[in-house]
């Protein structure tokens, strides 16, 4: 049934039994038949013929959608077959935020690890543009980000919660008898944000457009440094928190307010749908299941 399956979305794609057949290197009266044996075998009518052409029924429609996703599975399923039984070395890359701080992601790395001892398993951390760029241009399988752009439909992209957005700042820092800070009014030094010379203007024009940030900025080029500065009381660095956060004695951190309301992060999990297989859907479940 699934190369009746294939040919099937070959017709519905090339809108024609002419091209399709063309493109299976079959003639048209064998891909007709195997498109009517396939109707057979479901019991239901896919394409309704009309003189040269045909439209797909309600039925014939939704098969067509649901089946791209059953292909594309089993062709990933063949693929890491294959890649076992020739002894290749299975491989599964994430990355997460610098600035989140919490035990979900370890908890699902862990899960991960001990599932699959034979997936070399690799995780790095890095900022919101470093994350996405790597992903687009396929370094990474999958992210935790957070969502700053409209969802794309090249993407899987799972939400995992809404976190609310810290800041850190020196221990002896005056801020640490207030239970909140207002972003436009109690931040009296630099925020220090992680970024390269390359991304310091998207950044900055995220915390001042979206996070509602007025005063100065400062980039350092690594969250060690970012730290650092903040443990020497010259600004504050945004963090977000999950379970389970613990900081440094030298450090402080209290929720950013933003008109009385705390100022919320969506962190996402994504992956291209290209690239979806078993481990990275598989390690999606366990950031899920962590995050809840």
């Amino acid at each position: 049934m699934l190369k009746q399956i294939r040919y099937f979305q070959s017709v519905v794609e090339e809108n024609s039994f002419t091209k399709a057949a063309d493109s299976h290197f079959i003639s048209q009266s064998a891909i007709s038949q195997q498109i009517r044996s396939l109707e057979a075998e479901l019991d239901v009518t896919l394409l309704t013929r009309k003189n040269r052409g045909f439209e797909l029924t309600e039925a014939g429609r939704y098969f067509y959608e649901k089946s791209l996703a059953l292909v594309a599975d089993f062709d990933a399923l063949c693929q890491e077959t294959q890649a076992i039984a020739n002894q290749q070395a299975a491989q599964l890359s994430v990355g997460y935020l610098y600035s989140y701080e919490g035990s979900e992601i370890q908890e699902a790395i862990a899960s991960f690890a001990s599932q699959f001892p034979d997936v070399a398993l690799t995780v790095k951390t890095g900022t919101h543009d470093q994350l996405y760029d790597e992903l687009r241009f396929g370094k990474i399988d999958l992210v935790i980000n957070d969502q700053r752009r409209a969802f794309s439909t090249d993407y899987e992209n799972l939400v995992l919660t809404d976190l609310p957005l810290y800041v850190a700042f020196a221990a002896f820092n005056p801020h640490t008898q207030e239970k909140v800070l207002d972003i436009e009014d109690s931040l009296d030094k630099p925020l220090i944000l992680v970024a390269d010379s390359q991304q310091e203007e998207t950044e900055r024009a995220y915390y001042r457009d979206y996070i509602g940030f007025s005063g100065e900025i400062q980039f350092t080029p690594s969250a060690t440094e970012a730290k650092m500065s903040v443990v020497a009381n010259r600004g504050y660095l945004p963090l977000e928190f999950g379970k389970g956060a613990s900081i440094p004695p030298t450090l402080s951190c209290r929720p950013i307010y933003k008109q009385g309301n705390p100022i919320l992060r969506r962190m996402c999990a994504f992956w291209k749908k290209d690239n979806s297989g078993y481990y990275v859907e598989t390690m999606a479940e366990l950031l899920a299941k962590a995050f809840k």
